[in-house]
């Protein structure tokens, strides 16, 4: 009869150990405590499975453009969420049926393949699970039996490490689909051109057939064999009962795609936000995917007529929000310059800045849209500046002066507001202002006539302040971001009343006015041309957004002849014009014609009525490219005296445009000439001047 356990107070206790006994559970100790040690020392490289394709995608979601990783692979992260369902079970059945239940080793499926290759002597069945193809991918390794055993020992450290829906998202991640693509988001954009959230049964056959050998069975090089291996995978769909044999034979009727090249688009602000997100795999961006597709094809298509060397950048802003909808950073990369951001290239605005300074000059009281100024020649110390065609027009309002973009009425009133105030004020709306490097580089009165830099976009923002009735705030790149700043530029009723002056300038040649034209928006633009014909502008505010478009050659040489009026206002109203319908986020107010008070009559106080010429000054030499009567001419101003005007040169009476009311002298050759002006009381003024051409 066996001697019962021993107790205490009623309760059995185990017999002390004996020496054997110790041995074998300190040993069983020491051993699991060196794996755990070996475990905690050697961590299988997750880490990995982190470095993925980051993608930029639009407002929306959609796709912009992704990037590589560093050794060249397109890895597209697997949120299990964004993957078809059936997909995932399908994979399951097939790869690995118990992977829901073993630890990361399924014994049976080791063993049956180890029966197998002892038969055979050759590898005829796969042991291995998804967990234990997870280790192969993360540390690839020669197919040999020390590096089955140590899969199955990371298959264990993963199992430990992560859930099974992680294991699964890291293994659709990691997984081979041939060439460069890694991951089922990779292969499915790659060749459905879509992320792998619906596939029909062709498509996840394929999707699960092409990890199985992906350089042998890849559709783009080898489609016979990679039709085969999709057709296989149909009959196993099948055999596990997830469809009829009669789908499966519809399945095989659908043709193996081809490779498809990835979203390119908005390469220069996608390359920004990947920059300054490092380590994300999706970044959202304000960008319209439409749009900024549009307005690329636009830029592609405009640049084809220009030279080689020449680029087109266009940025889009909505301005309600001050989000960038499309930034065109230039026409194509294969163009010269292509890899430089001209949005964001410093250049000369020529005169894109007229609309801002004339908005200070009414929001300050200083003079309103009806007071007159003298567009005349006159030197302002040692700057005498002058109008782009060399004509002057007597007295003239602002608001003509604006909408004509005359050069000496721009330079007297930011004479009045003072040069550094004007630019404290555009620094201050957001926009970064470059003098031009001399050592004692101040703010003078050529900043009026874009005697400075700025950029593109600095300048649309400017623009986009205008459209917001006065307010200034940054332009975003990623939604939903704070505002670095939001001020007041000028008053709603200022910014609304100049876009107003813009909107009804004169009409651009081989365009129809937007009252006449059935659904046409009404642009508020601007156009500027840069000393020596290096930079066309041409900036708008209209349907909710403001536009900005730049032409040039980046490396900064003349273009002779192009201007912004030229060759960049075309592609802003083609750019509106691809917005679609109008839209009511803006408005501007029915044209005003308030007289202004008395002390905004005149810009400057008047010199009395005594008659004198303006326009050639005495004594002078005045430079003369063509002669005759065709010629361009010149156009002669006096201050004073009582209208009508008679002029004369050489004795000759000067003709007056009928348009116009302006007198335009057309010298026939170089030589001096004496030139008189009589009003109606018979006052009389004369000078002698000198012309010459550039020899």
């Amino acid at each position: 009869m066996s001697e019962t356990p021993r107790t205490r107070r009623g309760t059995p206790y185990a017999l002390p150990l004996n020496a054997t006994q110790k041995r074998w559970a300190a040993g069983a100790v020491a051993l699991l405590l060196t794996l755990f040690l070996l475990d905690l020392a050697f961590p299988p490289p997750l880490e990995r499975v982190r470095e993925v394709s980051p993608v930029v995608v639009d407002r929306n979601g959609e796709w912009l453009m992704a990037f590589t990783t560093r050794q060249g692979k397109w890895r597209l992260e697997a949120r299990l969420d964004e993957i078809d369902p059936e997909f995932v079970r399908r994979l399951v059945s097939i790869e690995d049926a118990r992977f829901w239940l073993h630890p990361g080793v399924d014994p049976v499926s080791l063993m049956r393949a180890t029966v197998s290759y002892v038969r055979a002597r050759r590898v005829t069945q796969g042991g291995s699970t998804i967990t234990m193809q997870l280790a192969r991918l993360l540390e690839p390794r020669p197919r040999t039996i020390q590096s089955k055993l140590i899969e199955i020992a990371r298959a264990l450290q993963i199992e430990r490490r992560l859930t099974k829906r992680q294991i699964l998202a890291a293994y659709l991640t990691m997984t081979p689909y041939g060439g460069n693509l890694e991951g089922v988001r990779a292969a499915s954009r790659a060749y459905f051109q879509r992320d792998p959230q619906w596939l029909d049964d062709s498509e996840m056959a394929l999707l699960i057939a092409l990890p199985q050998a992906p350089e042998g069975r890849r559709p783009d090089r080898r489609p016979q064999i990679a039709l085969s291996a999709r057709n296989r995978v149909l009959n196993e769909f099948v055999r596990i009962g997830a469809i009829s044999p009669e789908r499966a034979a519809e399945g095989r009727q659908s043709a193996v795609p081809s490779r498809a090249p990835f979203p390119y688009s908005a390469p220069s602000a996608a390359e920004e936000l990947v920059a300054a997100h490092p380590g994300e795999s999706v970044i959202r961006s304000t960008i319209d995917a439409r749009l900024q597709r549009d307005l690329e094809a636009l830029a592609r298509r405009r640049a084809t007529a220009l030279e080689r060397d020449a680029q087109v950048a266009i940025i889009a802003v909505d301005v309600a929000s001050h989000e960038v909808r499309a930034r065109v950073g230039g026409a194509g990369r294969d163009r010269a310059g292509g890899y430089i951001d001209m949005t964001r290239a410093i250049r000369s605005p020529g005169s894109a800045l007229k609309p801002f300074l004339y908005s200070i000059a009414f929001d300050e009281g200083i003079a309103a849209p009806e007071t007159l100024v003298r567009d005349a020649p006159r030197r302002f110390g040692g700057y005498l500046p002058e109008n782009f065609d060399r004509r002057f027009h007597g007295d003239v309002t602002l608001e003509e002066a604006l909408q004509h973009s005359l050069n000496l009425p721009a330079v007297a009133t930011l004479d009045r507001i003072g040069a550094g105030r004007f630019e404290a004020a555009l620094t201050d709306a957001g926009a970064q202002i470059h003098m031009p490097r001399r050592a004692n580089a101040e703010p003078g009165l050529a900043l009026a006539l874009g005697g400075v830099g700025i950029t593109l976009e600095d300048l649309t923002e400017l623009y986009a302040a205008l459209g917001d009735h006065g307010q200034a705030r940054p332009l975003q790149v990623q939604p939903n971001q704070l505002f670095a700043f939001s001020r007041r530029f000028v008053r709603a009723e200022t910014a609304d009343r100049v876009l107003r002056i813009l909107a009804t300038g004169p009409s651009v040649a081989g365009r129809m006015p937007s009252q006449l034209a059935q659904n046409a928006p009404e642009v508020a633009f601007k156009t500027g041309t840069s000393y020596g014909f290096r930079d066309a502008w041409s900036l708008g505010v209209s349907n909710g957004y403001a536009i900005g478009v730049w032409v040039g050659r980046p490396d900064g040489a003349p273009r002779p002849g192009a201007t912004g009026r030229d060759a960049a206002l075309p592609i802003l109203f083609e750019a509106f014009d691809l917005l679609g319908v109008s839209r009511d986020d803006t408005h501007t107010p029915d044209r005003q014609n308030n007289a202004p008070p008395p002390a905004l009559t005149h810009l400057e106080p008047s010199g009395g009525n005594e008659l004198s010429i303006l326009f050639p000054p005495d004594g002078t030499q005045v430079l003369v490219l063509d002669y005759g009567a065709s010629s361009r001419g010149l156009s002669l101003s006096a201050r004073g005296g009582r209208p009508p005007l008679a002029w004369y040169a050489e004795g000759q009476r000067v003709t007056t445009e009928q348009t116009s009311g302006r007198a335009i002298w057309h010298p026939s050759s170089p030589g001096f000439y004496d030139v008189s002006v009589v009003d109606a009381d018979g006052q009389s003024a004369h000078v002698r001047v000198r012309i010459r051409n550039s020899g």
